[in-house]
């Protein structure tokens, strides 16, 4: 069984962010059409339609997980399919008839209970002090933090134009979208070292509740991996993503490659 497909007009909302691999003259000399839509936003977009099939179940205890191969881009139609198979939603995103991410999507019959405090809290660095972005400033068991984030109205308001959201839920019931909950992982590493151009390359995702406009939303994130391959370094992070210092919201395998090889050839 096949659910309709959704189809979404990308946008690139991180074209001025210190990440340049969003901006186009950067793409484009990592071999790049234009600036990359972010992964956080192409999983908000592939969220869609599990909350389609479980609805709100799905927001407090249902699994989702995404690689991203090629890139969206701005302004080109992402369409997401999902067909029914026995462990849920296989889910996958073409656009201008390239396979561009593939995941999967489940509903636990309850979440998993985690212990927040086996997950220790962490003060990022100010901003001007991280620093760059390597073995030593990512090492294995380090535990990473964010500058904490109040979803306000108007922050919730933007978030859901952005990401071309049409769901009622979120705005009827004042529920933070899944992509935001992910952003938070992004932030465990860019508050804490510098990302001059870096790529989220995946995530799997266990939620554990649904967190509202008004909560202030953090992260307890350690570094479980950090490695080379095929020239890229990658980073892998075990993430909990909490509101208000107390109620888990997800927890999250973040992974990402936090300096492509074009980096080093250009050094």
């Amino acid at each position: 069984m096949s659910l309709p497909p959704y189809r979404v007009a990308a946008y690139n909302t991180a074209k001025a962010s210190e990440n340049k691999i969003h901006d186009d003259a950067t793409a484009k000399r990592f071999g790049f059409r234009g600036g990359l839509v972010g992964g956080v936003h192409v999983y908000a977009y592939m969220s869609h339609l599990p909350v389609q099939r479980w609805g709100r179940a799905w927001l407090e205890r249902g699994t989702g997980e995404a690689r991203f191969g090629k890139p969206v881009y701005e302004g080109d139609i992402a369409e997401i399919a999902a067909t029914e198979d026995a462990d849920g939603l296989t889910l996958q995103v073409t656009s201008g008839g390239v396979l561009c991410a593939t995941g999967h999507a489940g509903l636990a019959p309850a979440a998993p209970s985690v212990s927040v405090s086996e997950f220790a809290p962490a003060t990022p660095p100010a901003h001007d002090s991280r620093p760059p972005a390597d073995e030593h400033s990512l090492p294995v068991g380090k535990w990473l933090g964010m500058t904490p984030l109040t979803v306000t109205p108007e922050y919730q308001v933007q978030d859901l134009s952005d990401t071309r959201e049409t769901d009622p839920v979120y705005a009827a019931e004042g529920i933070v979208h899944p992509g935001t909950i992910l952003r938070c992982c992004n932030w465990a590493l860019s508050h804490n070292v510098v990302l001059p151009a870096w790529m989220h390359m995946g995530s799997t995702v266990q939620n554990l509740g649904v967190a509202h406009v008004g909560d202030t939303l953090d992260v307890r994130a350690r570094v479980s991996r950090n490695y080379e391959h095929k020239g890229h370094k990658w980073v892998e992070i075990d993430a909990l993503v909490l509101a208000n210092e107390r109620s888990p919201i997800a927890r999250v395998t973040h992974i990402a490659i936090y300096r492509p090889r074009q980096l080093a050839e250009a050094a």
